[in-house]
């Protein structure tokens, strides 16, 4: 069970972005620099919290080469430009997942490093951050272990759908874990997880973002290295999925978010035998069930995160090559 203070949501009119020197011009959308990262990360889930961005956890790297997974937190304020150091994660994790929901912030799953073969140890424990108190307080832990998943928040509650499970009791590598159809909620002012409809394709590192009341699943690989370009969309109101247009690319470790009714989607990688780091950027509109082509990035990247704010989305973290190398501390910012 959990006892937490009620948070409110910061007032998100009128901030602005300072001016950080645009990469492409005209009227269409484009690209700006953004205040780095005050280190070096990838594999993380970055959100919109009470009016800032804050990024939690994740591979830290020097020198670009990852040394292990972070429990450092730091949020951004985008009026001024600022990242503040914030109480740190209660451990270390690669791939935890941040969630705005209720008025409060969630951290839920991820992975553990326990040792230097022991990267991938999967983890169902969640907390939720109390800002009055700095403090992070546990909060119901998942049903099982899960990593690399997909999350939002819907009329229903907070979902959080796919990503990989343990294929064996002690896994701890990559290659142990098993793609998963998962697909749980948490319902507003409850502390229980209940069962949802399973997700149609299993698949990890994948993005999300909603839509209106629904929840858009893009991209993703399978454990076998596959990357997958499915898209698909749930229907909260009947507890169901539908396959809707797929991606131009088959693209894995992408971030994802939505602005004005249409979603917006970002780099990742392949790394079976065509390994690359992709640079594309897409948008893809419900009402023509339909994807354009946007500027790319100006670095390409996997591994990174989105969070829209107003007409503006800041592409933040990631690494420029495939795997762990070129970690960087890059925030770049679409303007829509």
């Amino acid at each position: 069970m959990l006892t937490r203070r009620t948070v409110v949501l910061g007032v998100l009119a009128g901030l602005g972005a300072p001016a950080m020197g645009a990469t492409s011009g005209g009227t269409g959308p484009r690209w700006d620099k953004g205040p780095a990262l005050p280190l070096h990360v990838q594999e993380i889930y970055p959100v919109l919290h009470g009016g800032r961005i804050h990024v939690a956890g994740g591979f830290r790297a020097l020198l670009g080469q990852i040394v292990g997974p972070t429990d450092s937190h730091h949020a951004l304020d985008p009026g001024t430009g600022n990242w503040e150091e914030m109480t740190p994660l209660p451990q270390a994790l690669h791939h935890p997942q941040l969630v705005s929901f209720g008025g409060a912030l969630y951290c839920l799953g991820g992975f553990l490093s326990p040792g230097p073969s022991r990267i991938w140890v999967m983890t169902g424990e969640t907390w939720v951050y109390d800002e009055s108190a700095e403090s992070w307080i546990d909060f119901t832990a998942l049903p099982s272990p899960a990593g690399e998943c997909m999350a939002g928040v819907l009329s229903t509650g907070l979902h959080l759908c796919g990503g990989r499970k343990p294929g064996t009791g002690n896994a701890s590598r990559w290659d142990e874990h098993i793609d998963t159809d998962m697909h749980i909620l948490c319902p507003a002012g409850s502390d229980q997880w209940l069962r949802a409809a399973p997700m149609p394709v299993p698949r990890n590192s994948g993005a999300a973002a909603v839509i209106g009341d629904r929840l858009h699943v893009v991209g993703g690989r399978t454990v076998a290295r596959i990357n997958l370009a499915d898209h698909h969309v749930y229907e909260p109101a009947e507890d169901r999925w539908r396959k809707a247009a797929p991606m131009p690319l088959a693209q894995a470790g992408l971030a994802a978010a939505a602005v004005s009714g249409s979603l917006y989607a970002f780099g990742g990688e392949a790394i079976g035998d065509d390994k690359r780091v992709f640079a594309q950027c897409w948008r893809y509109d419900p009402a023509t069930d339909s994807w354009s082509a946007l500027p790319d990035m100006p670095n390409p990247r996997h591994g990174l995160g989105a969070v829209a704010l107003d007409d503006r989305i800041y592409v933040i973290g990631g690494a420029l090559s495939v795997g762990g190398k070129d970690t960087s501390d890059l925030v770049e910012i679409l303007h829509t």
